[in-house]
């Protein structure tokens, strides 16, 4: 299945490609209010009969919240537009749309709560609950100021769409003793556990199997409800059911990213060194604790003393209920704000010192290594960033107005590892991972890594889809892990497997020498879980040069990027991706934001309204590896959500810069720059 033309071809197995006899397509009926007591449901599958809650999993999964639980098939009461009340079952995609108009729900609209600062204002959402806080962490200690300037500012990251090519889509088939589901997925693990969980079946009675996924940035990393209920139908009529999302329901169901307010206050000396940091951190979890919504707020506070030798912190971080989709990963998952809060900070501190925003940040990095209060450990700071002002000849650039600088450390999700499988049989080698690729071209790592390993030709290993029936246990695709530790799973089972063929070709108590062309002569079968149980933080610098027209347009020309990504194991796929991260930064700060009205109705409901960027507006990319080798057995380190973390904080410099207007919000609007420049 590694074969990356048939993309190009049209030759891709997608979930809507998978053709079985007698299959039924569902249809959902979703609420069209925000907020509102259910008073009567008649007609389709509904909570009457299929009484369940949704497990979490995937990244960010947490125990259940049971007074904020979502369920599968809203009972009682919805919670946001688009929230699944009924599901109907037709021969053919139209008659389940005809079908769904039968169904006859009784709705009693109440006022919802659509943003957080209204939330925390607000009667809490849920029955049970004394507010809409689902939680609140706080992070290091409280500490007594020792410097003389404190700056502070108040920030808002607005929600983001994933948007990925491929909207969601499942094929359930159950055959009378086992459910099969066929899934655009990052993890099918995440499924397997999250359906059994929530049908209460055995997981030994479930396989989940990954069709070629279209994209995800996040979304497609854990379970959502049409995915139990397409599993449910299919276990009640004995017959395939199919269920492929619309791009209107997207942008209406899947979970959004971002969605976040931080209060941030900073002390610091005349020298420009920082002494501490205190931040308040408020995310927006939508209606119900799905996972992710509940573990952002604690991770943003995690990281926001970003790559900088601060002595004190202290972070409070809350998790606020609002009637909104749930909030889910969006590519860096709780690193871009963290990185945003900070950086943000440091532009500021620079400018009211009168400091080169380079020179502020020297001045809190340390040489070799530093865990920062909040527990996040940080090595070699200073030195690289004294290695990416040169590399990307910063100070010159800098010199000029249009231009913005970050500098972050990226903390890849590597706990608890990976798993990975390598079997030899008719003359060629086939791998499996636990984490599934949704466009990175894992293949070509892979490949490369199993050729090194064990001698054989990279055509005749073949990187298979996900499926839960070849793997023992694995864990997903996110948080720019997968080169990292699910390339060293395979590093480490190619090893393994190199001195099994030794010890079986070779004579009793005597191995043999190893032979790759003997290797492929037998058959042989290997599964590790590479375990990680500890930090592999890595660091990056971004430049971005913006011109702003009379009129506010922002025309970004050049993104420049200087990450450490340890070995790189495929080259020009790493800057692929970072191609791509850098329009994705691009368009939180210009383009892409989910809004919805006062009556929580979504306002940005087409692929046009939530504010894709165009082709034309990405700019000239220039990207330099620095490869300083990893612990790892393969020395990679992780990239993957680097440019989104970088890119938005640079290109928020660049833009106040030539406008004097202090940026902390995203996206900005061509009117309220084309103000600033009157």
């Amino acid at each position: 299945m590694d074969d990356p033309t048939r993309f190009v071809l049209g030759r891709g197995s997608f979930v809507d490609d998978f053709r079985l006899p007698e299959t039924l397509y569902i249809k959902f009926v979703r609420s069209p209010y925000a907020r509102a007591r259910i008073l009567r449901v008649r007609g389709g599958i509904n909570s009457s009969e299929l009484n369940a809650t949704l497990a979490s999993t995937g990244e960010g999964a947490v125990g259940s919240l049971s007074s904020a639980a979502m369920p599968v098939l809203a009972s009682g009461y919805v919670n946001f537009v688009g929230q699944p009340v009924a599901a109907v079952l037709g021969e053919s995609r139209y008659q389940a749309e005809d079908l769904a108009e039968s169904v006859e729900v009784d709705y009693e609209p109440l006022k919802p709560v659509v943003d957080v600062e209204e939330a925390l204002r607000s009667e809490p959402i849920h029955q049970g609950s004394t507010s809409n806080v689902l939680t609140r962490h706080t992070l290091g200690s409280k500490f007594e100021p020792d410097s003389h300037l404190v700056l502070e500012d108040s920030f808002r990251i607005e929600r983001i769409a994933a948007n990925p090519i491929e909207p969601r889509g499942v094929l359930a088939y159950y055959d009378g003793s086992r459910l099969t589901l066929w899934a655009s997925t990052q993890s099918v693990f995440s499924v397997k556990h999250g359906l059994a969980a929530s049908l209460r079946v055995p997981e030994s009675m479930v396989r989940v199997i990954q069709a070629d996924t279209g994209g995800a940035f996040g979304s497609k990393g854990g379970l959502y409800p049409e995915y139990v209920v397409a599993a449910y139908a299919s276990m009640k009529t004995r017959r395939p059911v199919k269920w492929i999302e619309t791009r209107t329901e997207n942008i209406q169901a899947s979970n959004h990213g971002r969605g976040v307010l931080a209060n941030m206050k900073v002390y610091a000396k005349k020298s420009g060194r920082v002494t501490g940091v205190e931040a308040q951190v408020y995310v927006d979890a939508g209606a119900y604790a799905v996972g992710l919504n509940v573990f952002a707020p604690r991770f943003i506070g995690f990281q926001i003393t970003g790559p900088y030798a601060i002595d004190r912190a202290y972070v409070e971080a809350y998790s606020v209920c609002t009637n909104k989709v749930p909030l889910g990963p969006y590519r860096g998952a709780g690193r871009p704000e963290a990185a945003f809060f900070i950086e943000r900070m440091m532009d500021r501190l620079a400018d009211t010192l009168g400091m080169s925003t380079i020179d502020v940040r020297l001045a809190n990095t340390m040489r070799g290594g530093f865990t920062s209060p909040l527990g996040l450990r940080v090595e070699s700071a200073r030195e690289f960033l004294e290695e990416a002002i040169n590399a990307l000849d910063a100070r010159s650039r800098l010199g000029s107005k249009g231009w913005g600088l970050s500098f972050f450390v990226l903390v890849p999700a590597a706990q608890p590892g990976e798993s990975a499988r390598i079997t030899v049989r008719g003359g060629r080698v086939k791998v499996w991972l636990g984490g599934n690729a949704h466009g990175q071209a894992h293949e070509f790592f892979v490949k490369r890594l199993v050729a090194q390993e064990l001698g054989v030709p990279e055509d005749l290993v073949d990187l298979e889809r996900g499926d839960t029936d070849m793997l023992t246990q694995g864990v997903g695709t996110w948080g720019s892990r997968s080169a990292m530790v699910a390339g060293a799973a395979v590093v480490e089972a190619a090893r393994k497997l190199r001195n099994e063929a030794r010890e079986k070709l070779g004579e009793t108590g005597s191995p043999a020498e190893y032979s790759p062309q003997e290797l492929l002569k037998g058959e042989f079968n290997v599964e590790v879980f590479y375990r990680m149980d500890e930090q592999l933080n890595t660091l990056g610098v971004n430049l971005v040069r913006a011109e702003v027209d009379a009129l506010g347009r922002v025309s970004v020309r050049d993104c420049l990027s200087y990450y450490d990504v340890g070995r790189a194991l495929t080259p020009w796929m790493v800057e692929s991706q970072v191609h791509g991260g850098c329009a994705q930064g691009v368009g939180q700060v210009l383009y892409e934001s989910v809004r919805y009205g006062q009556e929580g109705q979504l306002l940005t409901a087409s692929i046009l309204d939530a504010g894709l960027a165009y082709a034309t507006e990405v700019p000239s990319y220039t990207v330099i590896l620095a490869q300083h080798p990893s612990k790892l057995p393969h020395a990679a380190k992780g990239v993957g959500e680097s440019p989104t973390i970088g890119v938005p904080p640079a290109l928020a410099r660049a833009i106040e810069s030539l406008t004097g207007k202090r940026v902390n919000h995203t996206p900005l609007t061509p009117e309220e720059l084309s103000a600033s420049q009157l």
